[in-house]
């Protein structure tokens, strides 16, 4: 669904019979029209009128964004950390990796 998103509202509630606190979880369905939310963002929500049959919330603000994975950047710079690794022609006893760090076996000995 694009520019919806889903809030999980976590809460302390403390049980009556037993004085514990249970944490629980609402989950609201909210607006988000310039769909610029991410997992893991926290967010403002308002409530609103129905937008649909589950949907009675609007994102009014982001508080705070959390961090994304780029699998792109990640591979360049994997990539980048090993051409150096093999350049540099380490033979594993300074600070870098050890050689069969790259391979998915490490060598037989």
């Amino acid at each position: 669904m694009q520019k919806s998103v889903l809030v999980a509202v976590d809460r302390l509630v403390k049980h009556k019979k037993y004085d514990r606190l249970l944490r629980r979880t609402t989950k609201l369905m909210a607006h988000d029209e310039a769909n610029e939310c991410n997992v893991g963002d926290t967010v403002r929500v308002h409530i609103s009128r129905p937008l649909s049959k589950r949907k009675s919330w609007v994102v009014t603000q982001v508080l705070h964004r959390a961090r994304v994975f780029d699998a792109d950047s990640a591979a360049k710079a994997a990539a980048a950390d090993a051409a150096a690794h093999h350049a540099g022609g380490s033979s594993g006893g300074g600070l870098g990796a050890p050689s069969f760090a790259a391979s998915a076996v490490p060598p037989a000995q």
